[in-house]
């Protein structure tokens, strides 16, 4: 049976009582409180071997003194993390990695933590890779009593086909594979059948939480932790502030209590930011390295893509630079994976918030009219192809507009993060912004990818420092235009498949 807390406050009489079952009675008390007298106190209890959904985006909102309190606890150990990101060498979920307190890890993004990916490539620990909106609905549906749901994402990959190591041997042999997933067809299309998860435990972060457990999330911070909140057994809640009942409006009101077993106050906190991005007033292009005004040159033509009235998502890095160059007199609706529509520039030093980050962790602003939601909300946007427009990276890319951008197996680790989701989306336009060969001189786009799929047939455009070619549904690539200087033979010479020549093909940018 779950042990109560100690008393620490008594409801007044006109709050309403809190009932709790025995057998099939029910008792109804006014002596119950959720308010455990410190992190500590409120993870005694975890076992070894338990799942563990850790709330937050990267270092954004995650419960540092309740991971910090099972830091604390080497005993808890074997622990299955589901988590959609490792935090940062020994910051984050990173401490419960360098104590060897993890077994696996269920994620979606890890490639901000080096020890994290020695650990796995080394075979000290179990890695199940889930693309971000999957993870999310998994967690969603888990809270929601769902067993299992079909998603277009990731069919055509690994993720359908299974086979990705989850455990590596000493000498980098596969031990542990991923398992295929279930196909079915409907109405024409073809999905995969994925699994809902429910923790033992969900450590999650509140910005206000009241002694019934209604939480409010601030900003970005919201994320995965609403969704985690109800997919726990046993849900424990850092607060940053804790509120007598009553002075949370019920329409604030993210979470309700009903979700929620245990709270705690958490106390300084750090709220380190991992990518810390401002702007300058007077930044100029003048002073950039070669490398980086090769990348403006493509991210200028990228901004050619936004159209008056669009909602569209950036990919991180160099995608999101193109949001600069959006034309005077052009809205564009900008949607981070995270959980933020409405994305603004990059904030003075003045205005950065640790709570508000995009889905690259760099920290940004919201415009006015933007609004917040649960990751499990914003790759429901997704999904239903609410976005007109995506332009993500790229590692490799075929003739037929399959995509590779997530692995280099054996070697780097990072997680497709939200690519394979937003790939997926039917009627949302894929372009993807890329250097045109590699850093040896090696081409990049390809007959046929030699790294591991994202998405298969999914990208429409493709934008290079040399030229943009569009995919052609069942016939391939055609060249639409050049970079400036650039020639048909130049890309003939730096392109590793055959492609067709637009009639009207001409220097643009």
């Amino acid at each position: 049976m779950l042990k109560l807390a100690s008393v620490t406050r008594r409801f007044p009489t006109s709050t309403i009582a809190v009932a709790r079952r025995v057998g099939v009675s029910i008792v109804w008390s006014r002596d119950y409180s959720k308010i455990y007298p410190s992190a500590a106190k409120a993870v005694e209890d975890i076992p070894s071997g338990s799942t563990i959904l850790f709330g937050g985006f990267g270092l954004c909102g995650i419960p540092e003194d309740l991971i910090g309190a099972v830091a604390n606890r080497p005993q808890i150990n074997n622990l299955t993390a589901v988590s959609n990101n490792a935090g940062i060498d020994g910051v984050g979920l990173g401490k419960l990695l360098n104590t060897r307190q993890i077994k696996r890890m269920v994620s979606s993004y890890v490639g901000e933590n080096k020890e994290f990916a020695r650990q796995y490539l080394c075979g000290e620990l179990e890695v199940e890779l889930i693309p971000q909106g999957t993870l999310a609905e998994k967690i969603r549906a888990g809270g929601a009593g769902i067993p299992a749901f079909y998603t277009a994402t990731g069919f055509g990959t690994a993720i359908q086909h299974g086979g990705t190591p989850i455990k590596h041997t000493s000498d980098g042999a596969t031990e542990i594979a991923a398992a295929p997933r279930e196909v079915r067809t409907f109405n024409g299309r073809d999905y995969v059948m994925e699994t809902s998860i429910t923790g033992d435990y969900a450590l999650i972060k509140a910005w206000k939480a009241d002694e019934l457990g209604n939480l409010m999330f601030k900003a970005s911070a919201n994320n995965f932790n609403a969704p985690m909140a109800t997919a726990g057994k046993i849900t424990i809640v850092e607060a940053e502030e804790i509120v007598p009942v009553g002075e949370i409006s019920p329409s604030e009101i993210h979470i309700p209590g009903i979700h929620v077993h245990r709270i705690v106050k958490g106390s300084a906190y750090e709220k380190r930011v991992e990518k810390m991005t401002v702007r300058h007033e007077d930044e100029s292009h003048a002073d950039l390295p070669p490398a980086m005004q090769k990348r403006i040159k493509i991210i200028r033509r990228a901004a050619r893509e936004f159209k008056d009235g669009m909602y569209a998502n950036l990919g991180i890095g160099m995608p999101m630079l193109a949001s600069n160059y959006i034309e005077p007199g052009t809205t564009v609706h900008l949607q981070s994976e995270n959980g933020i529509l409405g994305l603004g520039p990059f904030p003075l030093q003045s205005q950065v918030d640790p709570d508000l980050i995009n889905a690259g962790k760099e920290t940004v602003t919201i415009l006015p009219g933007g609004s917040f939601f649960s990751s499990d909300t914003s790759f429901a946007m997704v999904r239903s192809s609410r976005l007109d427009l995506t332009i993500l990276g790229g590692m490799e890319v075929s003739q037929t507009g399959d995509l590779a951008n997530w692995i280099i197996p054996g070697k780097m680790v990072k997680g497709m993060g939200g690519a394979m989701d937003l790939v997926s989306a039917a009627n949302t336009k894929v372009v993807v912004t890329m250097d045109h060969n590699d850093k040896s001189g090696h081409p990049k786009i390809l007959e046929k990818c030699t790294l591991p799929l994202t998405g298969v047939a999914c990208v429409n455009r493709i934008i290079t420092d040399k030229c943009v070619f569009d995919v052609v549904p069942g016939k391939g690539l055609l060249l639409r235009e050049l970079a400036m200087g650039v020639s048909v033979e130049d890309v003939k010479a730096s392109t590793g498949c055959s492609f067709d020549v637009a009639a009207d093909v001409a220097e643009t940018y």
